[in-house]
């Protein structure tokens, strides 16, 4: 497992706040609803089991079918849906439609068994916000409402760009993308370390060609001081060394400019593990 998915079974709530950064935080600011209709009663217990571990309070809406989990959907406000890959792509089209109309709309994740072949999943093109593997143990099913308490909690994200219209540029594009994000800005490497020093940040949106530190050497020093916060290098040169580099030095992703909200989508889904087959290079 990764760092950002700690397995705290039998440490407590207290551990996991801990880890989750939600030190000092009331239980009742915040609260997550989960639609859970994938595999057997006894597979999603494991996701009850997680969600009274948790430290904050889950409610978890159990579905025995799509169509039932349509009906949940539409009687209750849910902040994240899993459902059965294997459920009829008609199902699915008619579920992901109606969680999109739905406001605020619940993030749709497909659940496949372990020995899922990476084929990504559509339903008449409207794709889910990702796909995880169907939890088998506690620990599993303990990362997986981890990632539904992020997906709930606004993440800290610092623009890093020279450029003051590309900086903008990035902040309207982070601000139209369905995960939720604060978004601070800095215009230059040194700027940025005294920032993040200065505060907790999830992310970096990172611009490779800067004057002073350039986009390597700054997320070196990211990595080197802060090597949770997570580092997406931007750039327009067409160089493929420039992601070799870029990953060589601890960077989770890279965008090429110009790029879009589902670039960035697909970027973060990776970052949170919610779509194991995303190639963000």
């Amino acid at each position: 497992m990764s760092e950002r998915e700690p397995v705290l079974w039998g440490e407590g709530p207290s551990a996991w706040r801990r880890a989750l950064g939600l030190v000092g935080m009331s239980d009742d600011l915040m609260s997550v609803r989960i639609l859970a209709a994938f595999g057997s009663a006894q597979d999603r217990s494991l996701l009850r089991q997680a969600a009274a571990m948790a430290p904050i309070p889950i409610d978890i809406v159990e579905a025995d079918s799509v169509a039932a989990a349509r009906s949940r959907l539409l009687a209750n406000a849910i902040d994240v849906a899993f459902l059965d890959v294997a459920a009829a792509p008609d199902e699915l089209t008619s579920f992901i439609a109606a969680a999109r109309s739905t406001k605020p709309a619940p993030f749709v994740i497909l659940v496949a068994a372990a020995a899922w072949g990476k084929r990504e999943p559509k339903a008449d093109g409207l794709a889910p916000d990702g796909i995880v593997a169907k939890p088998a143990m506690i620990e599993q099913a303990t990362v997986l409402i981890d990632r539904c308490i992020k997906l709930r909690m606004p993440s800290r994200v610092l623009v890093v760009d020279d450029s003051a219209t590309m900086r903008n540029i990035v902040r309207k594009l982070l601000t139209g993308i369905r995960f939720p994000l604060e978004i601070a800005e800095a215009e230059e490497g040194i700027a940025a370390l005294k920032q993040i020093a200065s505060g907790k940040f999830d992310f970096v949106f990172l611009d490779y060609s800067m004057p002073g530190l350039n986009g390597i050497e700054t997320l070196a020093e990211i990595k080197r001081q802060y090597p949770k916060v997570q580092v997406v290098i931007m750039t327009s040169v067409p160089d493929e060394a420039v992601a070799e580099r870029a990953r060589a030095a601890g960077a989770a992703a890279f965008l090429r400019k110009p790029f879009y909200p589902a670039d960035i989508d697909a970027v973060l889904q990776g970052i949170y593990g919610l779509r194991a087959s995303a190639r963000t290079w």
